[in-house]
């Protein structure tokens, strides 16, 4: 058996009241795993795809992004949340993240913010990450 990962998910980011508190906790816990922050400002840290920052103005807490092929792909799933029960929180287009970054952002039906988004003609150095069980 094994498993393929590393295709659906580009980013979780994640909304907080204290940052202080948080980075504190995540350099804990992820630390107690063997990680390290890879991204480190006074407003923000991250841990790979994870991202952290302070915001008391937040409609939600949790921000999860996946990952689209393409610009087409980016606007059915933006159609497809809109017809399903999701609200518009950003339409389909290039946002100034970083050039090539295209994306849409909907509210699903419990308020939760998730994105898809293409980051521009792009080589991966794998398609995926394949993780075999070592057998006993």
């Amino acid at each position: 058996m094994e498993f393929h990962q590393g295709r659906l998910i580009d980013h979780v980011h994640l909304r907080v009241r204290d940052l202080a508190a948080s980075r504190r906790f995540y350099k804990a816990v992820l630390g107690a795993l063997g990680h390290r922050p890879t991204y480190e400002t006074d407003k923000l840290f991250a841990f790979d795809e994870f991202f952290v920052d302070a915001a008391d103005d937040y409609r939600t807490r949790v921000h999860l992004a996946f990952q689209a092929t393409g610009p087409d792909a980016v606007h059915r799933f933006h159609d497809a949340g809109l017809a399903n029960g999701g609200t518009d929180n950003g339409a389909p287009g290039e946002r100034s993240y970083h050039p090539g970054y295209y994306a849409a952002f909907l509210l699903d039906p419990d308020g939760n913010n998730v994105e898809a988004v293409y980051h521009g003609p792009s080589t991966r150095s794998a398609p995926d990450v394949v993780v075999r069980p070592i057998e006993s």
